[in-house]
């Protein structure tokens, strides 16, 4: 007798520990706008900050903190511009991109620690971040479907 399981748990769910495994596994691979926001506010938030990209990206406006260091200039520039001691945190434009990812890619072949921030400068954006150009600084108004409306943090 075929018993009708609705699409959520036609595959059972993992078990506790292998969902401990995957889901410790999946932070130390990445982390989130909000977060980093919060850990650049330390004078030492122990990490380099990375936008992988490319110029007219990055002169329409970066993450606060960040520094320019386009994907395909990783390998060349890398040494000259990031401390090899310190984690790196790549981004590019947000979900639908894959440019952290390679970025993420040439960061490690170069031996360096490193982690993507989820959601990109999208999600940098929509929760309200500051975002930085040649003119300044700005800070916009968080998307009230993505974040509190009363603060950064989801206190998550």
């Amino acid at each position: 007798m075929e018993t009708n399981v609705n699409a959520v748990l036609r595959v059972p769910p993992a078990t506790p520990a292998d969902a401990l495994a995957f889901f410790t596994a999946q932070l130390a691979y990445r982390t989130d706008p909000s977060d980093v926001y919060f850990a650049l506010q330390d004078a030492d938030p122990g990490f380099t900050l990375v936008d992988s990209r490319g110029k007219a990206a990055w002169d329409q406006g970066r993450a606060a903190g960040a520094i320019h260091l386009p994907t395909d200039e990783i390998t060349a520039r890398a040494a000259e511009l990031v401390d090899p001691a310190l984690p790196v945190v790549v981004y590019c434009w947000g979900p639908g991109c894959n440019g952290a990812y390679r970025a993420a890619v040439a960061f490690a072949s170069l031996g360096y620690q490193v982690k993507e921030m989820i959601g990109g400068m999208e999600y940098w954006i929509r929760e309200g971040l500051p975002v930085t150009t040649d003119a300044g600084t700005e800070r916009g108004e968080p998307d009230p479907r993505t974040v509190p409306v009363t603060g950064v943090s989801c206190a998550c």
